[in-house]
């Protein structure tokens, strides 16, 4: 039986991280988990034109008439009702496995954008991970896509969220101290590196991750069909899990304050805004476009590389988590807190609540609710969360508008 890749040398895979940004800790070997691979021999191929998506409907089936009053959740799901989403799929068999989650990296903007596959994703957590950037830890549930990515390196965060969602993880190294806890984890055998070095795209079901190098930035991308097919082939579980925990009503509650305009700021040369768009009752997601040198914040439109659509989400949540210093700068290393409750501001159908987030266990999904305890019902439909520290600005520069200001530990 072929072992799970996992590619250790990282030669290849941190020359990415290199062109990608400053990561100056990721160049360092470390020991070989139990569960080594062989490097398979990779087919070169001419250079790969990245497929587009237009076979299949961008999102997935949108909630019918006989989505029930109450809605779906927290508990009890019906077998082809999605529990990351709340919506309704044609067949039970498309959760019948465990949710995946790839690294999905957007810096630099000349090598990284438009990114793929981020508009199939059923939950994205934008968190910071070190010198001034975020990094998107991305969960593929109810749909797949043909590629995903710029796959980059794991963060300490991962570890928590891929307990709570019970995924497969699909990335490309990390920093030694961080792929030792990834590696000694009850879910090792679920971590998929690369193995095949310079296997340009498309994947293969023998190996799922592959390159594309148009310019001479050797992406890192991942097929979610594939990624599946070869846990399988490896003999690791990938059966439906209970993930149990939010709760969905396309009624919004009645209690809600104005919030079409969400701004995230990370640092001068990270922050993002969300625009709701009544039209289409989604948020879109804005993308820093230049260093703010103090001119003021430039933005442009975040599209998917796959189907050329502007990034869009049904539900748009800030958590406020504690940060701490694994290891202080200028080689940082972050740890966040994704456990317990704290603060959160949902947004959903161009209104905004203030909350509660809940992870009451390590394997519990991270959901909502009220003061009391009482479920708060996301819209159904995809969810992006960003993750704040509890230290953080948070001021409403006019009405309808919320601007949420990341301040490190």
């Amino acid at each position: 039986m072929k072992k799970l890749i996992i590619f250790i040398i990282f030669a290849l895979a941190l020359t990415a991280c290199s062109r990608g940004g400053p990561t100056p800790t990721e160049q360092v070997s470390v020991q070989q988990p139990t569960r080594q691979a062989t490097t398979p021999t990779p087919t070169k191929t001419a250079t790969p034109i990245p497929p587009t998506e237009t076979a299949t409907p961008t999102v997935s089936p949108t909630p019918t008439p006989e989505y029930p009053k109450d809605g779906y959740g927290p508990q009890n799901f019906p077998g082809k009702v999605n529990p990351l989403t709340g919506e309704i799929m044609s067949s039970a068999n498309t959760l019948a496995k465990r949710p995946l989650a790839i690294k999905v990296n957007i810096v630099p903007r000349t090598s990284t954008r438009p990114p793929w596959g981020l508009s199939r994703a059923d939950i994205v957590f934008d968190y910071y991970q070190n010198n001034g950037y975020t990094r998107f830890h991305t969960i593929f549930y109810g749909q797949d896509t043909e590629l995903a990515g710029p796959i980059r390196s794991a963060r300490f965060p991962d570890h928590s969220l891929i307990r709570m969602y019970k995924s497969i993880f699909a990335y490309g190294s990390a920093d030694p101290i961080i792929n030792q806890r990834l590696f000694n984890s009850e879910y090792y055998d679920r971590l998929v590196l690369e193995g095949g070095g310079d296997q340009l795209c498309p994947p293969s079901d023998q190996d799922p991750m592959c390159r594309f190098d148009p310019q001479g930035y050797s992406i890192l991308l991942g097929g979610t069909k594939e990624i599946h097919t070869y846990v399988k082939d490896q003999g690791v579980d990938d059966s439906r899990q209970n993930l149990d925990g939010m709760y969905f009503n396309l009624e919004p509650p009645d209690d809600g304050q104005d919030g079409e305009l969400v701004t995230v700021r990370y640092s001068n040369d990270d922050f993002a805004q969300w625009e709701y768009d009544p039209s289409i009752g989604e948020y879109l997601r804005n993308q820093d476009d230049a260093f703010d040198a103090g001119q003021g914040e430039e933005y442009a439109p975040l599209v998917d590389r796959n189907n050329d659509e502007q990034i869009a989400a049904d539900n748009v949540v800030v958590l406020l988590m504690e940060h701490s210093f694994y290891r202080q700068p200028p080689n940082e290393i972050i740890e966040i807190l994704m456990l317990g409750s704290g603060t959160a501001y949902a947004f959903r159908d161009g209104e905004v609540y203030e909350v509660r987030w809940s992870i009451p266990a390590q394997d519990s999904v991270l959901y909502l609710t009220y003061e009391d305890g009482t479920p708060f019902p996301y819209k159904p439909g995809n969810t992006w969360y960003q993750v704040i520290g509890v230290s953080s600005n948070i001021t409403t520069p006019e009405s309808g508008s919320w601007r949420f200001e990341f301040i490190t530990p």
